[in-house]
């Protein structure tokens, strides 16, 4: 079966898991599939809300353990035997992406769980906005109680998204979680009746849509990257070290001149470091005077001021 990409009108679309004979669990070429999905979403123009579902009584479940795993190791065996970058378009990091772990994708996801949700299904979860649920859905961090740990995102995700005592009870403990408990816990926004899954989640995701796009996605990146703000932190931080080092190497210490110009780069290199690293408020301001440049930010005052509904372009 495959990962299904649809239109759903009025700038949605539907990413759905089929893959029911494996309870929807991933092989290499699902994970592929699904990171495409989700690129496919972020270059989407006319899309500005995705609703990602599974098919039967599962969301999705996780890696294949039958297949994933030796699929892996023989992709990777054939990268470095050719040397290419990819293998029938599968990459050793697709599972990630498809977790949307570290992916800047700041367009709203909406998560229908219509079932089971462990494994890979929770850490993708963790990277959703959105998450509704039928009553019937059951939740699980499950990798401790098989000797593994959830690196997908979830270690770091869960415990920024609900109380922490809740947090640990779910990484912890490893229990499956009823839908009604997740909802308790914050991890879900609502839990409706299996038939209204789909129509819940449209109407979340139609009440996102009318609003402007360029706003939705600067609102959407601000809150993301100031929670994560520490992740974008450490990578400028190692590519500063990165480059002092080198600085380091082309000094030769019977040149004073090669000193003096590795001292004045390291100069250029460390105030450059202090004026990207950005507090959440200060990634707040830049993201907000892309968004207040936008025709849109012209369009929404001026509909409010004529009483008409907005014509958003996003731009």
């Amino acid at each position: 079966m495959a990962i299904h990409y649809r239109p759903d009108g009025d700038h949605v679309v539907v990413i759905t898991i089929d893959r029911p004979e494996a309870r929807n669990s991933a092989d290499a070429a699902h994970f592929r599939d699904l990171r495409a999905a989700w690129e496919r979403f972020a270059a989407d123009d006319d899309a500005r809300v995705a609703i990602v579902t599974g098919v039967g009584d599962t969301f999705f479940t996780g890696a294949d353990l039958k297949r994933y795993m030796p699929e892996v190791q023989a992709l990777r065996r054939a990268m470095a035997e050719t040397g290419a970058d990819a293998v029938d378009g599968c990459r050793p990091d697709d599972a990630f992406a498809a977790v949307l772990r570290g992916v800047p994708l700041y367009k709203p996801v909406v998560a229908a769980v219509n079932g089971f949700c462990v494994g890979a299904g929770m850490e993708m979860l963790g990277g959703i906005d959105l998450r509704l649920a039928c009553p019937e859905a059951s939740f699980a961090v499950m990798e401790p109680k098989r000797g593994i740990i959830a690196s997908g995102g979830t270690t770091v995700r869960l415990p920024r998204q609900i109380p922490w005592a809740l947090a640990m009870e779910m990484l912890l403990c490893a229990d499956l979680v009823p839908a009604s408990r997740a909802l308790e816990m914050g991890l879900l926004n609502a839990v409706v009746p299996r038939n209204d899954l789909m129509g819940a989640a449209r109407e979340y995701a139609g009440r996102i849509a009318v609003n402007a796009p360029l706003s939705v996605r600067g609102t959407k990146e601000s809150a993301l990257r100031a929670l994560y703000a520490d992740v974008e932190q450490v990578a400028r931080v190692r590519e500063a070290a990165a480059s002092l080092v080198r600085l380091i190497e082309t000094v030769r210490p019977e040149d004073p001149g090669s000193t003096r110009f590795a001292l004045a780069v390291a100069a250029e290199v460390l105030e450059g470091l202090g004026r990207d690293l950005q507090s959440g408020f200060d990634i707040e301001s830049s993201v907000s005077a892309w968004v207040v440049a936008s025709d849109d930010a012209r369009e929404g005052p001026a509909a409010f001021a004529e009483k008409r509904p907005p014509q958003w372009h996003n731009r």
